[in-house]
């Protein structure tokens, strides 16, 4: 506030304002001027993206085509039919799966692991198709459609084409990022195939996340006998590393893949904290997800509900499930802080990175 005086003096504390206001007057980390620079600098290069001229000379499209080949049949090189390890196929034989891992009462999970290998199969049948189709189409083969157009202009733009992103889950990667995770999101599941239900599941491995929190939920309400619309969630951060939890917990699940944006963590206390300069996110540590009896539930001002989203978007649509295609659910945090402070700072949880 300015000090007592003259209306002159009033003016003067004014003019010695500031012209750009920092995050802090928002109640944002100093952070935040990176992530705005960050975003400003992404939307100027798309821009610059859609300016430039997709014509050219012969050596050009050539050179173009070969890169086409080359990105096409390295991504079909890396998602075998079958293998050693995908012995089930890709995509995967569902039903020679569900005799492994049958539908049971007490275990929710093994019908998670089928709808999942569904979901993931349309994504796999596209990409292969579609891939085998953009070769054929380089060679002269097939006539490219512009279908097939669209997704070589965004091949050559690094980003994932507009057929993959209709039937795939939610990302914001690039092309190579968003292949890379995609394929480890395979190897996840097929290792639970392979080795059973994990002690700890990685969370931002499933295309609908919502059925394994409806599994978890379902395991404990028919163990113990509840009705399940009773039930609410309790959350832990396990202070031991992943590696020393090598069985399932007696309820709930271990969770881990969350990504801390806006805020850091005091390893010592097992809290929120301030950011540290220049960490924009922070991997979490294991979370375990405990259900409870939601009458049971009390939170202090000092819990803070932290937003879990699917990407840095924040934003997305309901689906016919009545689900948002981003967010996911709130998590409590423990905090030194109020609540408030946090909600300020913008604090959330993501599944995945943008990189």
């Amino acid at each position: 506030a300015p000090p007592d005086g003259s209306l002159e003096d009033q003016r003067e504390f004014i003019r010695n304002f500031p012209l750009t206001e920092e995050p802090e007057c928002f109640g944002l980390h100093d952070n935040a001027n990176i992530t705005f620079a960050t975003a400003e600098t992404y939307a100027l290069f798309d821009t610059l993206l859609q300016l430039m001229p997709r014509g050219g000379g012969g050596g050009a499209s050539e050179s173009s085509d070969s890169v086409l080949e080359a990105l096409a049949k390295d991504m079909l090189a890396r998602l075998p039919a079958k293998d050693d390890f995908y012995s089930y196929g890709l995509p995967w034989v569902v039903e020679d799966v569900q005799e492994k891992f049958p539908t049971q009462y007490t275990e929710s999970m093994n019908t998670v692991l089928t709808q999942e290998l569904l979901r993931f199969n349309r994504v796999i049948v596209v990409i292969r198709s579609t891939l085998n189709q953009l070769i054929d189409a380089v060679r002269g083969v097939v006539v490219m459609s512009s279908d097939l157009e669209k997704m070589a202009v965004a091949f050559l733009n690094g980003s994932v084409p507009g057929m993959w992103s209709a039937k795939s889950y939610p990302s914001l990667k690039p092309l190579g990022s968003y292949f890379d995770d995609f394929l480890k999101r395979l190897q996840f599941l097929q290792t639970w195939i392979n080795e059973g239900t994990p002690a700890v599941f990685w969370l931002s491995g499933f295309y609908f996340t919502q059925s394994f929190l409806t599994g978890t939920l379902q395991n404990y309400a028919r163990k113990h006998k509840k009705a399940i619309d009773t039930l609410s969630w309790s959350f832990r951060v396990i202070p031991e590393d992943i590696e020393q939890l090598t069985s399932k917990p007696e309820d709930g699940s271990y969770i881990t893949g969350l990504f801390l944006d806006g805020a850091g963590w005091d390893n010592d206390a097992n809290v929120l904290a301030e950011q540290q300069p220049k960490i924009l996110f922070l991997a979490m540590r294991c979370i375990h997800f405990l259900p409870c009896d939601s009458a049971s539930l009390q939170l202090t001002d000092k819990d803070y509900l932290c937003p879990v989203y699917k990407t840095s978007a924040r934003r997305g649509t309901l689906s016919t499930t009545g689900h948002s295609t981003n967010f996911v659910m709130d998590i409590v945090l423990p905090s030194p802080r109020v609540a408030t402070h946090w909600i300020l700072r913008g604090v959330a949880c993501l599944t995945q990175l943008d990189f």
